[in-house]
């Protein structure tokens, strides 16, 4: 079976060379075939002996060079990775679906099929070539999970879960059932529009009744399939906009289509009056491409939205005493020390504790250009990791992770509705009414003028003042003005933040952590007692362990002593604990010396965070800590003020340290020493000076302002708290990323103005002719879709990289 062929050129299997010298020859229909490698002539064994060597017969593309696995297959055998994408059927059998990689062709799916229904315990398989998805069920009794994938390994394939597809597979749904709509419609127009030029030239020239009534027939037949198809989803609108007492813009249409194609029929029957199917295919075909086009941009977003949430791997590797194991993610623990290898994706937020590599974080980001770790260096989940392997220690997972508070965000957003939309939805909804009311009275005063004119008339009426382009001028820009920021970087959580976000005039920026980084390093330690510098940082370190502001992670590496008892923060000033009955105090040199009756000392000389420790006897010493400042934050600032926003800065830092920071990045007001409650207090004047105001800010002293601000942005690493209270993210990290936004914000109150104003200057134009009888519901329905259409597109001008650098100052 492996005798050596004569002439070995390229391998049989996969079509790759053969290196001189190999000899991993595979007898298939009774020649010798070379192979590659041990691993193609593997495959092709496997294919052989199991009686399935037609496959090389039928297949249409050469098959992929086997690639080894790079995780364990035994862990797709837990609980807890299969809760995501089994399912236990009502009988006890199993099923999921898989994404197969390395299908080509038609043969491959037979292949697949027949391989796997010989496994014992195999109930079903199913293989679909075009989407590379196959459909498996089996008793869990007589095979493993793992089992099963190893079958595919056997033959050259690599499956693995499909993971929860619903959603997307309702869009696809959705998208593939409104193109049928859609285009049912457009074939209706087209061929009623053939059988109407026949019938308007009668008109004038002259046509035999006969032919007349068949033309009629045959637009009768080739209309009804709109009607009851195509146009369904207006019909079920606006029953249960009925039903619910809330009128919405598919009312009128339903009517209109309703009446004309009633009427139409009627004539077609009674062979008298008019007829508009034409009008009725043309109307309903326009309205649905325009709806077409709103899905399109809802779906985009959607799908960015739910990709975010696949980006977590399944399994991990963990390294333990035992060496390495390979378990769900879900049981990760922090504290666990995982392994990712190069080319994957990180599955948790942590801290790398070996090994050097290059993560792109563009998940988080937005950017491409990787960022090189190292040990101390933090990393976070759904990041991939570019070169070389990392051991990672885990710090937190799931909805803990940046990329779920992300995707908590994106969620919170997308249920609630902005102030302007819900106004807009108000307008429309009253416009129907006003409609409905004008219709009517102009269908009474036409049946007095001339009956003969009054239906049509009253549909062109019904038609032309359809409030679609109305509905829609608000949501698609919205829409598509969020995504553009999300793709930047920039998070909406409030429903309010883009309209408030243009009308800001005053941007005051927090420093430490925002205008910083926010990596606290000890610059100096000054002794004023008996204690050393080595005890003072434990102290401090033993002080300020489980909190997450900045000012704690500068004492990480700091070994503590034994942990106080009594912890007690005072947010924005400092803390307090007792250490063997001994109290302590840590924080400014008000608030440390203040816990003890003390006078506070001036700090030292120099920039930097000056921190004062002291216990119930005396002031142990000085602990000064530096900051680097964040890149790109003078741009910003100098972007910020191009726009038009003033810029402050408003610290709880001492004096100097706050003015070194406002020279250095020429902030022209600056105040420090600011508890929370001064930041506050200081918005609340601003605002009552009519300004708006936009606060930046990451640690828990933060909170109070970012409540009060008019609209509030937290940095992505910011604490939990504070991004709860905060209206936006800025999980990017690129300060300029705000100015950008209060850019794109003006631009879309300019285009939903542009979009409100056209929806409405068209209807007010276009009902008086209407109502005159200057219309045709043919033209009406040309002009009612093409406003929608228009209002689509001009949105639409909000997507791009240039979108932002045409800004408008609105």
């Amino acid at each position: 079976m492996n005798s050596r062929p004569e002439i070995a050129l390229d391998c049989y299997h996969c079509g790759l060379p053969v290196p001189p010298g190999a000899n991993f020859a595979v007898a298939i229909d009774g020649a010798p075939r070379a192979m590659c490698c041990p691993g193609c002539q593997a495959v092709a064994s496997a294919i052989v002996d199991g009686g399935l060597d037609r496959f090389y017969r039928y297949r249409g593309a050469l098959s992929p060079t086997p690639v080894p696995a790079t995780e364990s297959l035994a862990s797709y055998d837990l609980p807890e990775v299969q809760g995501d994408f089994v399912r236990t059927l009502p009988d006890g059998d199993r099923s999921a679906e898989l994404l197969v990689s390395g299908i080509t062709c038609s043969a491959c799916a037979w292949l697949i099929e027949h391989h796997l229904a010989r496994v014992p315990g195999v109930v079903a398989v199913a293989v679909n070539a075009s989407t590379h998805r196959c459909l498996l069920r089996w008793r869990p009794g007589d095979v493993a999970l793992s089992q099963l994938l190893a079958a595919f390994e056997a033959i050259g394939y690599e499956a693995r879960p499909a993971g929860d597809e619903g959603a997307e597979r309702r869009r696809a749904r959705e998208a593939k059932l409104f193109l049928l709509r859609l285009g049912v419609a457009g074939l209706g127009m087209m061929q009623a529009g053939h059988a109407a030029i026949g019938l308007y030239a009668g008109a004038y020239t002259g046509i035999e009744p006969e032919w007349e009534a068949l033309l009629r027939w045959v637009s009768l037949v080739i209309v009804t399939p709109v009607v009851l198809f195509s146009a369904q989803p207006f019909f079920a609108a606006a029953w249960r906009s009925l039903r619910t007492r809330h009128l919405v813009m598919d009312v009128p249409v339903a009517l209109a289509v309703a009446l004309a194609f009633a009427a139409s029929a009627w004539a077609t029957v009674t062979l008298s009056g008019e007829v508009y199917f034409d009008s009725v295919s043309m109307f309903v075909f326009l309205l649905l491409l325009g709806r077409y086009l709103e899905m399109r941009v809802r779906h985009r977003n959607e799908h960015y939205s739910a990709s975010l949430a696949r980006l977590i791997p399944p399994v991990a590797t963990r390294l333990g005493a035992d060496g390495e194991q390979v378990v769900a993610v879900k049981s990760l623990v922090p504290g666990d020390l995982i392994r990712v290898a190069s080319g994957a994706t990180i599955p948790c937020d942590g801290v790398v504790e070996a090994g050097h590599g290059a993560v792109i974080e563009a998940v988080l980001t937005g950017e491409q250009s990787p960022v090189v770790k190292g040990p101390g260096s933090a990393v976070s989940a759904g990041t991939v990791n570019g070169d070389n392997p990392l051991g990672i220690r885990v710090a937190s997972t799931g909805q803990q992770t940046r990329l779920g508070a992300i995707l908590d965000l994106v969620a919170s957003a997308q249920g609630e509705k902005p102030r302007i939309a819900t106004q807009a939805d108000r307008v429309a909804s009253g416009f129907v009414a006003a409609v409905l009311v004008v219709s009517a009275l102009v269908a009474a005063t036409w049946w007095w003028i001339d009956p003969s004119r009054a239906l049509w008339v009253t549909l062109s009426v019904l038609v032309v003042t359809c409030p679609c382009a109305l509905s829609l001028a608000t949501p698609t820009a919205l829409t598509v003005a969020s995504a553009e920021l999300r793709r930047r970087g920039f998070l909406i959580r409030r429903g309010h933040v883009l309209e408030t976000l243009a009308l800001v005039d005053r941007c005051v920026f927090d420093k430490t952590g925002t205008l910083t980084l926010g990596n606290m390093t000890v610059n100096a330690v000054i002794p004023l007692a008996d204690t050393g510098p080595e005890g003072l940082l434990a102290l401090a370190a033993a002080l300020e362990r489980g909190s997450s502001h900045p000012i704690a992670r500068a004492f990480a590496a700091v070994v503590p002593v034994p942990p106080v008892e009594a912890q007690r923060t005072v947010v924005g000033q400092g803390v307090t604990g007792t250490l063997a009955g001994r109290r302590l105090a840590f924080g400014t040199p008000d608030f440390a010396a203040g816990c003890f009756g003390f006078a506070a000392p001036a700090p030292p000389p120099g920039a930097g965070l000056s921190l004062l420790l002291v216990d119930e006897a005396e002031m142990l010493g000085w602990i000064v800590l530096e900051d680097a400042l964040r890149p790109g934050a003078a741009e910003a600032i100098r972007q910020l003020e191009a726009a038009g926003v003033a810029v402050e800065l408003l610290s709880g830092d001492r004096p100097a340290a706050a003015a070194a920071m406002a020279g250095l990045l020429a902030i022209p007001e600056w105040r420090g020493g600011a508890s929370p409650g001064d930041k506050l207090a200081h918005i609340r004047q601003r605002q009552g000076e009519g300004h708006r105001v936009l606060m930046v800010g990451d640690g828990i002293n933060d909170v109070p302002v970012l409540s009060g601000a008019d609209v509030s942005v937290a940095m992505g690493d910011a604490v939990d708290v504070t991004r709860l209270h905060a209206d936006s993210l800025l999980v990017s990290g690129n300060l300029d990323t705000l100015a950008a936004a209060v850019v794109l914000a003006r631009r879309t109150r300019v285009i939903i103005r542009q979009n409100l104003g056209w929806a409405l200057l068209y209807n007010l134009l276009a009902l008086p002719l209407a109502a005159a009888g200057m219309i045709a519901p043919w033209l009406a329905a040309i002009g009612m879709s093409l406003s929608s259409l228009l209002v689509v597109v001009n949105a639409l001008r909000l997507a791009g990289r240039d979108a932002v650098g045409r800004g408008a100052q609105g």
